[in-house]
C-alpha cells in the first residue's frame, strides 16, 4: 500500500515540458512588464512634450493679442500737396479683429489643455481618458490651426495693402507715416503663423498617441 501511494517518477519529457512552460510564463511576464514600462515612459514623454507645446502656444497667442490690440498711431500724410491727418487702430479692420478673436480662442484652448494635461501628469494618469477624447483634442487642434491660418492670411492681405497701396489708384503707402502701427501688426501676424505651426505639431503628436 505504501508503494502504491508513492508518486511515480516523472519522465525526462515531462520535466522538459514543465521547464518550457515555466520559462514561457516567466518570459511572458517579463515582456508584459517591459511593455507596461515602455507605455508609461511614452505617456510621460508625450505629456511633457504636450505641456511644453501648450505653454509656448499660450504665450504666442497672448503676445499676438497684446501686440495687436496696442497697435495704434497718429500721423499725417501728404496727398497732392495737402497734409492730411491720419489715425490708425487695429479695431478699424475686420481682419485684425478676426485675428485677435482667433488668437484669444487659441489661448483659452491652450490654457485648458495645459491645465488638464499637467493635472493628469501629476496624478500619473494617461493624457487622455479614452481614444474618443484623443480624437476630440485632435479635431480641436486641427480646427484652431486652420482658423489661425485663415486669420493670419486675412490680416496679411490688409497689411500688404497698407504697405504697397493700390496700383493705378491714388491710395498711398500708409505704412510710411504709420510705420510703428504696421510693425506691430506684422509682429502679431508672425506670432499667429507661429501658433498655426505649433497647433499642427500638436495634432501630429495626437496622431502618434492614437497610433500606440
Amino acid at each position: 500500500m505504501i508503494n502504491d501511494l508513492k508518486t511515480p517518477p516523472q519522465s525526462p519529457l515531462q520535466i522538459a515540458d514543465q521547464t518550457i512552460t515555466t520559462t514561457t510564463t516567466a518570459g511572458t511576464k517579463i515582456a508584459a512588464e517591459a511593455d507596461a514600462t515602455s507605455d508609461r515612459k511614452f505617456s510621460r514623454n508625450y505629456d511633457v512634450m504636450q505641456i511644453v507645446l501648450r505653454m509656448i502656444c499660450l504665450s504666442a497667442s497672448l503676445i499676438s493679442v497684446f501686440v495687436m490690440i496696442t497697435a495704434k498711431e497718429k500721423s499725417t500724410i501728404s496727398v497732392y500737396g495737402f497734409d492730411l491727418p491720419l489715425y490708425s487702430k487695429w479695431s478699424f479692420s475686420g481682419s485684425f479683429e478676426y485675428l485677435v478673436g482667433v488668437s484669444a480662442a487659441v489661448a483659452v484652448h491652450s490654457l485648458l489643455q495645459l491645465v488638464i494635461t499637467t493635472s493628469r501628469m501629476l496624478r500619473k494618469s494617461m493624457a487622455y481618458t479614452s481614444r474618443n477624447h484623443a480624437w476630440l483634442i485632435f479635431a480641436g487642434d486641427q480646427l484652431f490651426a486652420y482658423a489661425m491660418l485663415s486669420a493670419g492670411s486675412a490680416a496679411t492681405g490688409v497689411t500688404n495693402l497698407n504697405r504697397t497701396g493700390i496700383k493705378h489708384a491714388s491710395l498711398p503707402n500708409f505704412c510710411k507715416p504709420l510705420h510703428s502701427f504696421c510693425d506691430r501688426v506684422g509682429v502679431s501676424i508672425a506670432f499667429a503663423f507661429f501658433n498655426c505651426f505649433l497647433l499642427a505639431v500638436s495634432a501630429v503628436l495626437d496622431v502618434v498617441w492614437l497610433s500606440n
